[in-house]
């Protein structure tokens, strides 16, 4: 017997705050933009996304009372002084996708992996075949944050799809580590194999120097070959990363390479090296990104089934696959010990898969907010790393305000006190969780918030 899910909306709020969330319901879907959460989640505020910016919303950097909104035709400028009077400040035109953001001082980089026919913010698509065509990092200053100045671009083998700044232990410097994909040989600048990442650096004192200094190859022995199969029983093969998350102050990195997870040694930030590597062609399609918790004791990977344009969160694909799993860390190596999925069906016109998200600083806990597109926001604690549990939730009922598939949320990431998260199509929104569990994180604040780039953070109360 089927429950209507907004009749069972508040006895799945009591259960989830109890820490024991029971399995995933087939139940009806609210309706188109229906808000659903727990009561320890409030929604704080949306800002609609900026008419100038035609695309959908991407990732999101912060600094200050800043955040830095990607968007597939550029970017803007949140002021989130007052969270619940957040507002744009500027908006900038600038085509190319995904537009991946990270601050660095007043350096703004924005990673473009859709090739383009020159580096300009009035380019247009061009074949990768062409020779001419470009596409890779983008270096803005924003000291005027009402109006940023483009300063520098950096071509890169296959674009960039994301990308990770790891600063010197000087300041003198930062490396960006290019995460890329898709090789063809076809595309002159994108050859097969395409085993590498690109490292960037940029002279802070003089960002326009900035230049490709090293493209190591990860992976000389080809890496995971790959399962052959469509969507969603294909598994795919590694050619580089597709995203890396560093942690500078320990000098290690982990990896999504598409095919497989991978730690590295980062201590010499120009010549990155792996020392670990996992594998999972059961359940793992994509290995899309990586987050450690705040000891590197841990490493959640997420898998990417479809591509973040499927519905993958129903019954027929169950509860292992478009999920994350988690792995100790031990004797340097990654030790499997569970996966978690939200537990809650989607509507079919709902794109849902495990996606970005970032820790909540808690001492002596690993929690963790996490976008899962239009399967909404979820906070999940996994100090038991092989039963994490999701202790809150927000989302919408499917989007109607855009094509089916193609909506919710990029992003979901914590900073000061609050959550911000990065939807398609409907802007930028703010919650706020009031839970025991993390109310002591609002006591710890930061000056910086680069996902892909961790810092350990000063650890407050149980």
């Amino acid at each position: 017997m089927f429950t209507p899910r907004r009749a069972i909306v508040l006895v799945t709020a009591l259960v989830a705050l109890a820490g024991v969330t029971g399995p995933a319901q087939a139940a009806d879907i609210p309706a188109p933009g229906e808000i659903v959460m727990t009561p320890n989640i409030q929604h704080v505020t949306n800002v609609p996304k900026p008419e100038a910016l035609a695309d959908i919303n991407t990732d999101i950097a912060f600094q200050g009372d800043y955040a830095y909104v990607g968007n597939y035709s550029g970017f803007s400028i949140y002021d989130i002084k007052n969270p619940k009077k957040a507002k744009v400040v500027s908006s900038v035109v600038c085509p190319g996708s995904q537009m991946d953001m990270s601050i660095h001082g007043n350096l703004l980089f924005g990673s473009v992996d859709s090739s383009r026919n020159n580096d300009s913010c009035s380019s247009s698509s061009q074949s990768a075949a062409n020779k001419d065509s470009w596409e890779g990092m983008r270096i803005f200053d924003v000291s005027d944050k009402a109006n940023p100045r483009y300063v520098k671009s950096v071509e890169t083998n296959c674009g960039s799809h994301t990308h990770t700044l790891v600063p010197d232990a000087q300041g003198q410097n930062v490396y960006i580590y290019i995460s890329s994909y898709g090789p063809s040989s076809s595309f002159p600048d994108c050859q097969t194999p395409h085993d590498l990442i690109s490292i960037i650096k940029v002279p802070v004192a003089d960002p326009a120097a900035a230049s490709v200094i090293a493209t190591p190859n990860l992976f000389p022995d080809g890496g995971f070959p790959g399962v052959p199969g469509s969507y969603p029983n294909g598994k795919s093969a590694t050619t580089g990363c597709h995203d890396i998350t560093a942690y500078p102050e320990k000098g290690i990195a982990a990896g999504a390479c598409m095919g497989e997870g991978v730690l590295m040694d980062i201590s010499n930030p120009e010549q990155p090296r792996i020392t670990a590597t996992v594998r999972d062609s059961v359940n793992f399609a994509f290995w899309h990104s990586a987050t450690f918790n705040n000891d590197a004791t841990k490493v959640i990977f997420t898998d990417e089934l479809g591509g973040g344009s499927r519905a993958t969160c129903n019954e027929a694909i169950g509860p292992n696959r478009g999920a994350n799993a988690y792995y100790d860390v031990v004797g340097g190596q990654m030790v499997f010990k569970g996966y978690f999925k939200i537990p809650r069906h989607q509507a079919d016109t709902e794109n849902c898969v495990a996606h970005n998200g970032s820790l909540i600083p808690v001492k002596g806990r690993d929690i963790m907010v996490q976008a899962w597109y239009q399967g909404g926001v979820s906070v999940v604690d996994f100090t038991d790393s092989a039963n994490a549990q999701e202790i809150a939730y927000f989302e919408r009922g499917p989007d109607n305000t855009a094509p089916a598939l193609s909506g919710g949320f990029w992003s979901a990431y914590y900073y000061n006190g609050y959550i911000y998260a990065s939807d398609f199509n409907l802007g930028l929104d703010v919650l706020k969780i009031n839970d025991p569990r993390t109310n002591k994180a609002n006591g710890v604040k930061m000056d910086v918030l680069n996902t892909q780039s961790q810092k350990s953070y000063r650890e407050r109360g149980h």
